[in-house]
């Protein structure tokens, strides 16, 4: 089993550091649209690196699954690192994965629904 409290700590130090750098190393060479798309990116690593990090506690209380994790760890790389790459450089297509980012994210929310309740189910019989 992997360890996704450890996985959502790297994942959030990433965060702080990819925030500081957009802060302070891209400001002055990037347009105001390339930050917007690393501020979205950073806000969005933050926030699903925070609930990585719950579904990681909950996973060892059995209370979710590993898909759940896997899902939103795979959004985040998909969803943020497109608009990381753009913001550096890629080519403007990049943007068309983002949106499979956002979905897998939003899968996996969903799976964690899902598995909640059916595990609650379990637990109460």
């Amino acid at each position: 089993m992997l360890n996704w409290i450890g996985i959502a700590a790297i994942n959030m130090a990433i965060a702080v550091a990819l925030g500081a750098f957009g802060a302070h190393g891209l400001k002055n060479i990037a347009s105001a649209q390339q930050l917007e798309w690393w501020h979205t990116a950073t806000l969005y690593l933050f926030i699903h690196a925070l609930g990585l990090l719950l579904v990681g506690l909950l996973i060892r209380l059995r209370y979710a699954t590993q898909i759940t994790a896997w899902l939103l760890q795979i959004g985040i790389i998909i969803f943020a690192g497109s608009l990381y790459a753009m913001t550096l450089g890629a080519p403007l297509w990049f943007g068309a994965i983002t949106p499979i980012g956002g979905v897998l994210m939003i899968a996996g929310w969903l799976w964690l629904a899902v598995s909640s309740f059916t595990m609650n189910k379990l637990v109460a019989k």
